[in-house]
């Protein structure tokens, strides 16, 4: 499929696409059903947890619960999440597809996730876009973090040369563990303290990897 040893592994919320709005609306549909819990999610708060495991949100949102309180609602919020994006999608960052079939051309795409099990997979479905990715992985699946899953994915598919792209300084850290560089995606929901490269759209990305290649 590709005809270069590298490999382009991407991050997806706040990389690929932008569910803030969609899980806004199913975390507090799902809230709505606990008389017990009073907090409800705004996108402001989906946008500080993104990139975070379904674990450390559970603790984050919820330290008063106990632990297998925690985790029931958890659950029951990843199963919803996935039912919901399988059928519906969210919103792709413009240039996306555009980008990742003119990427998938030169090189092997996958995409680390720290999300819970099938929510991936519900990107690729609902958008059709499973033809550009020929692996994926989530913390939800294997319970390891992101570091360990791009070496995870990296070990599985025989890849020596990689470039991970996030909106993270988890994903920065991330690379870092992994061994390889970090092209920043400034136009989503974190922040990065020495990328490699950056990017403030999608399409810029063929470019800035060309570069890093270069150096």
């Amino acid at each position: 499929m590709s005809n270069t040893n590298l490999s382009v592994i991407f991050d997806l919320d706040g990389t690929l696409w932008d569910s803030t709005s969609c899980v806004t609306d199913i975390w507090n549909r799902v809230l709505d059903k606990h008389a017990d819990i009073s907090f409800r999610m705004t996108e402001e708060k989906v946008s500080q947890i993104m990139g975070k495991t379904m674990e450390q949100i559970g603790e984050m949102l919820f330290p008063e619960l106990s632990l297998t309180e925690r985790n029931s609602i958890i659950d029951e919020l990843g199963v919803e999440e996935v039912k919901y994006l399988t059928e519906h999608g969210a919103v792709l960052y413009e240039g996306v597809e555009e980008t990742l079939e003119t990427l998938s051309q030169q090189y092997d795409l996958y995409i680390v996730s720290n999300c819970q099990d099938g929510y991936v997979s519900a990107f690729l479905k609902a958008h059709k876009l499973e033809k550009y990715f020929s692996d994926i992985e989530m913390s939800g699946r294997t319970g390891m973090d992101k570091g360990n899953n791009i070496k995870l994915i990296m070990s599985r598919n025989n890849i020596e040369s990689a470039i991970y792209v996030g909106d993270t300084e988890g994903d920065e850290i991330a690379a870092r563990y992994a061994g390889i560089p970090f092209i920043y995606a400034r136009y989503g929901f974190g922040y990065a303290v020495y990328p490699d490269a950056v990017i403030d759209n999608i399409r810029q990305l063929l470019e800035r990897i060309k570069q890093l290649i270069k150096e």
